[in-house]
């Protein structure tokens, strides 16, 4: 068994926006590629060239994404977040407005009880993101 893997399914109103969130995310964080792409063709189920298929990595970990077409009663929801360990405020402040640019805040960068230096931000793909500076000892 290997270690689970976040999947993201850019469905609904986000349909054919998983390779623009791809491309974005590797932009705002270091350590982070894109590993494959692999689109639908002329006579795919889904629209031509749209994402069937996408590797990446975000800070050195692996995510998945794809772009469905089908009708979902769901899309991306807080219950469900990716959490990036920051090095620095600075490195925290400069990703959450990339990533707010056009979304919004859950909870703004800010010293919170658990936590010198965190925020919580929903990009403009619905997907939410925790970002947090870890404790200095």
């Amino acid at each position: 068994m290997e270690a689970p893997i976040p999947f993201l399914m850019f469905c609904g109103e986000q349909h054919g926006r998983a390779e623009e969130a791809i491309t974005s995310y590797c932009s705002i964080f270091e350590d982070s590629r894109i590993i494959s792409i692999d689109r639908y063709g002329p006579d795919g189920p889904e629209p031509q060239g749209t994402v069937r298929h996408a590797r990446f990595e975000i800070c050195g970990s692996e995510v998945i994404a794809i772009d469905s077409a089908a009708p979902h009663q769901f899309t991306f929801t807080p219950a469900i977040s990716l959490w990036v360990e920051c090095s620095s405020r600075d490195e925290l402040d400069t990703a959450a407005d990339a990533l707010q640019e056009t979304g919004a805040f859950l909870m703004p960068p800010n010293n919170y009880a658990f936590s010198d230096w965190f925020c919580w931000v929903a990009d403009k793909y619905g997907v939410t993101w925790q970002l947090n500076v870890a404790a200095t000892s």
